[in-house]
């Protein structure tokens, strides 16, 4: 067996493991820092749109010795403001510019030939009109949020209502986390960028059920025993599956990775950025807010409960207790007691072989 696969074997018989929910507040702080700089990063840069959302044209142009940043100059100039230009894998120019009409994309493609030292027939335009774009916006919002409505609603009925808001809290985690990034990185948000989303909610939120389902069978009559608290239960539960998670987060993650970073950026095939990041960022967030947000957040949730709080209390008594008489035992006689005294003995008294008596009550 390999050295991960008795790992996994180990962490699922609960013979090592990390303390996961124990350390919550940890992992929580993280969580809040990642997403206030997210949110920052949001606020000051904000989105960049793609033309399918605030309407514009898109025009690519052939094989062209012209930088890109030399045709972002040009294509600002013609616009009168910012436009986003991509160098294809076989050396011509994508160049965006949103927010125009047919008039003003005629004399943008003309300005932009003249610039480019090429016929204007030979620039090929696509223009969106900007009410489809609010159309597609409209329509992406909807899918989202009945996506999210679903996934509660769903989670309440097979799990409870404590395990739908922590997956809730873990999913909003995610697309605050993965939006960020795109706010940071400045790449376009696109229709492509939406199915990426949609795809990772659906992966983090497969994770997550798998760790619920585990804890679930876990806690079956937990309050029939006094060995082990929720947390703890729900520790075991995640490091149980940590290896499971790990292996198909990396897989999952390998082929987008090609897509991001070498389809998008070696080859230059830009258009691969828009669903490849969000799937990238948005596989590792899913991975992460599984482990380490939606299963101690439901620790945190369950042991709110009359029940749970006091088998807790019971636990931590019976471990005080046991720890304490552990400790009177190592200790030995007390100080005020002589060298030889007898320790009390608990349960009943052998009785010796020497003394044992035979039929009739006669010593032997």
């Amino acid at each position: 067996m390999s050295k991960l696969g008795d790992l996994g074997a180990r962490l699922h018989r609960g013979e090592v493991g990390y303390d996961f929910v124990g350390n919550r507040k940890i992992w929580y702080g993280v969580s809040i820092l990642i997403t206030i700089t997210a949110i920052v990063g949001l606020a000051v840069r904000g989105l960049t749109m793609g033309i399918e959302f605030q309407g514009g044209a898109v025009f690519t142009t052939p094989k062209t010795s012209v930088s890109v940043a030399q045709a972002e100059s040009y294509a600002e100039e013609a616009a009168g403001h910012d436009a986003i230009v991509q160098k294809l894998g076989n050396g011509s120019l994508r160049i965006q510019v949103a927010g125009i009409d047919t008039a003003q994309a005629d004399k943008v493609s003309a300005a932009l030939a003249e610039d480019l030292d090429m016929r204007q027939q030979d620039v090929a335009g696509e223009l969106v009109g900007p009410s489809w774009g609010d159309q597609i916006a409209s329509k992406a919002w909807q899918g989202l949020v009945i996506f999210l409505v679903l996934v509660v609603i769903y989670l309440a009925i097979a799990f409870e209502w404590r395990m739908a808001i922590a997956a809730f809290v873990a999913l909003i985690h995610d697309i605050t986390i993965t939006i960020g990034i795109y706010a940071l990185v400045g790449f376009e948000v696109t229709p492509g960028t939406v199915i990426g989303l949609l795809t990772i909610l659906g992966y983090s939120l497969y994770d997550t059920v798998v760790v619920f389902d585990s804890l679930k069978e876990q806690t079956k009559d937990i309050t029939k025993q006094t060995r082990w608290t929720y947390s703890e239960i729900a520790n075991r539960s995640i490091n149980s599956t940590l290896v499971r998670s790990i292996n198909t987060t990396v897989v999952a993650l390998l082929p987008v990775a090609g897509l991001l970073f070498i389809g998008g950026g070696v080859l230059g095939a830009g258009m691969l950025n828009d669903i490849s990041l969000s799937l990238f960022v948005g596989l590792a967030a899913g991975a992460y807010s599984s482990i380490f947000i939606a299963t101690p957040l439901v620790a945190d949730l369950k042991e709110r409960e009359p029940q749970l709080k006091a088998l807790k209390k019971r636990i931590l008594a019976k471990r005080a207790q046991a720890e304490h008489d552990a400790d009177g035992a190592a200790d030995g006689p007390y100080d005020d007691e002589p060298a030889d005294a007898t320790p009390a003995v608990v349960g009943p008294r052998a009785q010796s072989g020497s003394r044992s008596r035979g039929r009739g009550g006669k010593r032997r």
